[in-house]
C-alpha cells in the first residue's frame, strides 16, 4: 500500500515537472529580450518542428493501424475459407448419410413388400383351396368323414 502511494506521488511529480518545464519554456520565449520579429520567427520554427514531429507520429500510427487492419482482413479471410471448407465437408457427409438412409429404407421396404406379397399369395391359395373343397362337397352333406348326420 505504501509503495502504491509512492508510485502515485512519483507519477504526479514527473507529470508536474514536464508540464512546468513546457510552460516555463513558453514563458521564457515570450519574455525573452528579443525583438518581435525574432520571437515570431522562433515561435514559427518551434511550432513547425512540433508540427513535423506530430505529423510523423500521426503517419506512423496510421501505418500501424493500416497494418493491423490488413492483418485482420487476412485472418478473417482465412477463417472464412476454413469455415467454408468445413461446411462443404459437413454437407458432403450429410448427403452421403441421406443416400445411405434412403438405400436402407428402400431395401427394408422391398423386403417388407416381398414378405407381404408372400403372405397374400399363401392366403389366396388357402382361400382358393377352401373354395374348391366347398365346391366339391354337395350342400347339406358332411365335409368330414368322421361327422355323421343326425336325423
Amino acid at each position: 500500500m505504501a509503495q502504491n502511494n509512492e508510485n502515485s506521488y512519483t507519477k504526479g511529480l514527473a507529470i508536474g515537472i514536464i508540464i512546468g518545464g513546457a510552460v516555463g519554456a513558453a514563458v521564457a520565449l515570450l519574455l525573452a529580450p528579443k525583438s518581435g520579429a525574432e520571437l515570431r520567427r522562433d515561435i514559427a520554427e518551434r511550432s513547425g518542428e512540433a508540427y513535423g514531429k506530430a505529423s510523423d507520429f500521426a503517419s506512423e500510427q496510421s501505418r500501424r493501424i493500416g497494418d493491423y487492419v490488413n492483418e485482420g482482413k487476412v485472418k478473417a479471410e482465412e477463417i472464412l475459407k476454413t469455415t467454408r471448407q468445413q461446411a462443404g465437408s459437413l454437407m458432403t457427409e450429410a448427403e452421403t448419410l441421406m443416400q445411405d438412409a434412403r438405400s436402407r429404407i428402400g431395401q427394408m421396404a422391398q423386403t417388407g413388400i416381398k414378405d407381404n406379397v408372400g403372405r397374400i399369395q399363401d392366403a389366396a391359395q388357402a382361400g382358393a383351396e377352401a373354395f374348391r373343397r366347398e365346391m366339391r362337397t354337395p350342400s347339406g352333406t358332411a365335409t368330414n368323414e368322421n361327422e355323421t348326420e343326425v336325423g
